[in-house]
This record gives C-alpha cells, structure tokens and sequence, in this order.
C-alpha cells in the first residue's frame, strides 16, 4: 500500500487563508470528544498530557480537549497555521481557561519524537488529518511517545450531505453533486478520497505492508471504531439551518475548493467561482419552492468515523 500523499494546501496557508479556515470551519459535536474521552479512560488512559497532530489553528480538538489534561501540546507541519493558533492562545477569549496550559509548535506527524520524550503522551489525537499522513512513520513515532495505556484517537468526516426532508432537499444536492463533479473533481487527491470511504482503507499498525513488531505494543484487541450516522450530529452545525453564507464559507474551508481557487485566483470568491454559482443554483430551486428572499437556508448532515488504538 503506497504511503499517503503529503498534504500542502493547509502548509502554505497565509495569514488571510488561515484567518477564513479558523472563522469558518466548524468544530465537533460535544458527542464525538466524549467518545474519545470515554473510551480512552475506560481503557485506563490517563489524562495528563494531550498531544494533537495536525492541529491547525487550534481552534478545535487541542481547544475543546485541553481543559480535561494538565498539559496540551498542538503541533502541524504549516507555519502559518501555528502562528495563527499562538496568537489565538494569546488573544482570544475560547483560550481564556486553558492558555497556561498549551503549547503550539511546528511539527510533523511522522517525527513525534522531536515535539515529545518517549513515554509521555497519554492521547494523540488527529482530526480530519491523518489521511494526509505517512502512516506507517506516523505509527513508529506514536508508539515512542505515548505512554503504556495511552491511545491514539483519529476522525475525520465524509462529505457534508443536505437533508432531503427540507424544501427541493433532493434537487439541491443533486445540483451540488454536479457542480461538485464539474468543477472540483479534478482537484481531487487520494486523502481526499480516503475520508470519503470513512477510513475503511486507513492502515492500522497490524494492516501496514510491513505490521509493527509485536514490541511496539499496539493492542488490535481493544480497537475502536464508531461511526455517526445522519440522524447524529458530528460537527456542532449539523442537523441546524444554516445560512447560503455561512453554507458557502464552510465548503469553502474544503481543500478542492482552496485548489481550485489558488489555480484561478482572478475568479475566487467571485460570480465566476463555481461555489458561487452553485449558492446561486440552490438560491433559485428555493425561491421555486416557495422560500422567500433573503431567508433561504439548508439543513445537512455528514457521515464521520471515530478510529481509536490503544498502547498496551
């Protein structure tokens, strides 16, 4: 099995590019970080350091987990995202209890041993980023830092579905299917795929080309995987009306879109981006609808998958 493609969208992210991922980009549910949590003291993990990987502003996972460890470490491989996040630490009020208690730096998935000491993790985490990472590295260093009975949690979410229930439900996700195909397909990479197919294909540590030594003391006995349907919320805006504007901002946080906008600068964020005109699609099948101007909204779902691996 070939090793992921790394990821360089996030890596070259500016500082406006940062500033649209963190305003945008929607957390968790408050479901899916008690499962993480539930799981990994159930199974005797301790709660004293948190180590997450690709972290990018920090504004999600490291924020939201950091007030249940004494000690929080962020790391990711783009500079940008790490400055963002440190000054978020240092000026917004989501950090107001925990800024002591968190450290940002540049790092990689596959050299956790340069941003911790062996044996001194009690959770790894990695949201919607693993499928950018090489995993077989990855789980070498994993296994160096954490400590016995810590755990490594991986998420990530499918594709975000509309609801079929709300008005031309149906025809709108059949015109953003088309849009989607059209467009932003050929912007398509194989992490983007991988999530897309609930990490079925993600390699473990007993399904890589080579399986770790029975040494490295990852348990397959205890792993863990869960799976949100769509009558679940995963991320805190499911299952809500949203605005078209804040509908647009969030599919524009994807990294197709972000591709496809770096290759056509001139057209981003304009009448003539695709995701403009596909809002602009949706904006007309509810006016047929019968939804007044100026209060169309939409209502969807995705399909997100918990992994958890346990250090014996």
């Amino acid at each position: 099995m070939p090793h992921q493609e790394a990821e360089q969208t996030f890596r070259s992210y500016g500082k406006e590019d940062t500033e649209h991922y963190t305003k945008h980009r929607p957390n968790y549910h408050p479901s899916l970080y008690k499962a993480i949590l539930d799981h990994h003291t159930y199974t005797g993990g301790q709660l004293e350091t948190l180590l997450d990987v690709g972290c990018g502003p920090g504004s999600h996972a490291v924020r939201t987990l950091a007030p249940h460890f004494s000690h929080a470490i962020g790391i990711d491989p783009g500079e940008g995202m790490i400055s963002a996040a440190r000054t978020l630490l240092t000026t917004s009020p989501i950090f107001t209890k925990t800024a002591g208690s968190i450290h940002f730096q540049v790092g990689s998935a596959e050299q956790l041993g340069q941003v911790a000491s062996r044996n001194s993790v009690d959770l790894i985490t990695a949201s919607h980023a693993a499928h950018w990472f090489d995993m077989p590295l990855f789980w070498k260093s994993a296994a160096e830092v954490l400590k016995p009975g810590g755990s490594v949690a991986i998420w990530a979410s499918g594709e975000i579905r509309i609801n079929p229930n709300i008005p031309a439900g149906r025809a709108i996700q059949q015109t953003i299917d088309a849009f989607w195909g059209r467009h932003f397909d050929e912007f398509v990479v194989p992490g983007n795929e991988m999530i897309k197919h609930s990490y079925a294909d993600l390699p473990l540590p007993w399904t890589l080309p080579e399986p770790m030594d029975d040494d490295d003391h990852f348990e397959k006995d205890t792993f863990y995987r869960r799976e949100w349907s769509p009558s679940e919320s995963f991320f805190d805006v499911e299952n809500a009306e949203v605005s078209l504007d804040k509908w647009e901002k969030i599919m524009s946080t994807g990294t197709p879109v972000t591709r496809w906008r770096g290759a056509h600068p001139g057209d981003a964020g304009t009448e003539r981006d695709p995701l403009r005109k596909c809002r602009r699609a949706i904006e007309k099948l509810l006016h047929e609808a019968g939804v007044e101007e100026g209060k169309e909204t939409v209502k969807g779902y995705t399909k997100g998958v918990l992994l958890m691996v346990k250090r014996k």
